[in-house]
């Protein structure tokens, strides 16, 4: 069961949006993974998972004023959001996942932040068995 303080991110099996991931938002679990788990970083974004012990991966996504203005969080929120969408059957269920986006995320090249995200989960063993970069 799903807690109110939880959403999903999809709208059904076979959508275009993500599809076996909760959003996540309590600001608890965010301390929890910062401070416990294990994390990767990269030029684009570092990740921080952690097992949370159900079928159910969660995700979170940060981006800091340092960033910019709303316009650029937001943007780089969406190109981070899609990468995962895009790369979600490649992972392993049943994680907490926070991805922090770094500058380059807002104006890089797309190929590249899918690339250094895929080489971040291979480092915290996010990627299922055959899978590689």
């Amino acid at each position: 069961m799903i807690s109110g303080a939880e959403s999903l991110i999809y709208s059904e099996p076979g959508a275009t949006a993500v599809q076996f991931t909760v959003a996540l938002k309590l600001n608890h679990i965010f301390r929890r993974l910062y401070a416990k788990g294990e994390s990767a970083v990269g030029r684009f974004v570092v990740v921080y998972a952690k097992r949370n012990g159900t079928q159910q991966s969660r995700l979170g996504i940060t981006t800091g004023v340092k960033l910019g203005h709303a316009v650029e969080r937001n943007r780089a929120r969406r190109r981070i959001r899609e990468t995962y969408r895009l790369n979600e059957c490649r992972l392993k269920p049943g994680y907490d996942i926070v991805i922090v986006a770094r500058t380059a995320a807002i104006e890089g090249d797309f190929n590249e932040l899918q690339q250094s995200f895929l080489h971040q989960c291979k480092k915290l063993h996010l990627l299922k068995e055959g899978e590689s970069v």
